[in-house]
């Protein structure tokens, strides 16, 4: 009997909206509902500006919702205080950032471990294994400056897997890499998640990088705010 898919992430209701330039606020998320099943790879198409990057954030923990519900397995986290959210996110998210976000004055070994401390507590063993995974054994005591891009996205993979987390969320992870490169770096994301058993939401508006998903979202279509303001 195939086993059915358990629902891992959960929203419903969810909104945020920023002060807008001329006043008044901006809502930015409007998401009635969203769900994500454990294990499952997800692109969400949109352009830039639509609200892809603060969804994501919302989701992760880094911003909280002014309204909605956000469960993670059950547990509903968007009502978690700033410092619960940090120990959630460190505990079961992996985030795959766009501009890498690598630490410049450490090394690619160290970028790993320090991200280790905020989750389950470093491992140099299993930070040298992921790094070895995603190509850079002979790289680990290199600075991000010492590193191609394509070399800095890998060290960027292997930090966001190191808690073990069961999602992962990319910003527009190959934004920054060739075409060569980009293809590499998402064959690497989706093979490394598909390993780990984690969950993978991606967010992009590359045709080239949508087109490797069988499921593709528009996130237009999930986010009703459109350039809609509200009352202060």
């Amino acid at each position: 009997m195939k086993k059915t898919p358990s629902s891992l992430l959960q929203i419903t209701g969810l909104q945020k909206s920023f002060s807008a330039p001329g006043g008044g606020r901006q809502r930015i998320v409007d998401v009635p509902a969203f769900h994500l099943d454990a294990g499952a790879q997800l692109a969400l198409a949109g352009t830039s500006g639509s609200g892809k990057t603060t969804f994501l954030n919302l989701i992760a923990g880094i911003l909280q919702p002014e309204a909605g519900t956000i469960l993670f397995n059950g547990v509903r986290v968007s009502d978690y205080s700033e410092s619960q959210r940090d120990g959630f996110r460190a505990q079961n998210i992996g985030f795959i950032f766009q501009t890498f976000n690598l630490l410049q004055g450490y090394t690619c070994l160290e970028n790993v471990l320090l991200g280790m401390l905020f989750g389950r507590g470093a491992s140099r063993v299993r930070a040298v294994s992921l790094l070895e995974r995603v190509g850079l054994g002979d790289r680990l005591h290199h600075r991000p400056h010492q590193l191609s891009t394509g070399q800095q996205q890998r060290v960027a993979v292997a930090r966001a897997l190191a808690n073990q987390p069961k999602l992962v969320l990319a910003d527009e992870p190959t934004g920054n890499l060739d075409a060569k490169n980009a293809l590499a770096a998402l064959a690497l994301i989706r093979e490394s998640c598909r390993e780990s058993g984690a969950a993978l939401l991606l967010v992009s508006h590359d045709p080239q990088v949508l087109g490797w998903f069988d499921d593709v979202q528009d996130f237009h279509q999930i986010n009703a705010a459109v350039d809609r303001e509200v009352a202060p």
